[in-house]
């Protein structure tokens, strides 16, 4: 399955499954099939991914230190990131925000 992330002032923004459903479920939508982000919800739903790939990345520079005080191999670095993933739907929800218009998915 794949969500296609839908608004007026950009283009479509389609993720894959587990992607789309990690991004809902960090912005508080819990994986809706079908739903709808208000511009009056996107400051709370930027901030919270902001704040989730914050998290991320600290958490990926704890485990590098980890690793390198106890000897052992580094933690590979060729996977995609949370930011990777999320700064083009925090693009597009900076956009839809200012514009007043409204991101719709699964319809």
């Amino acid at each position: 399955m794949l969500y296609k992330f839908k608004s007026k002032v950009t283009g479509d923004l389609i993720m894959l499954e587990p992607n789309g459903r990690q991004i809902l479920n960090i912005v508080g939508k819990e994986s809706l099939v079908k739903g709808i982000l208000l511009p009056q919800d996107m400051p709370a739903a930027i901030a919270a991914l902001e704040l989730a790939i914050a998290q991320d990345e600290a958490a990926l520079e704890q485990r590098r230190q980890s690793a390198q005080t106890a000897g052992e191999t580094l933690p590979s670095t060729d996977r995609v990131t949370l930011r990777q993933r999320a700064v083009p739907f925090i693009d597009m929800l900076k956009q839809c925000q200012k514009a007043e218009k409204e991101i719709v998915w699964g319809v």
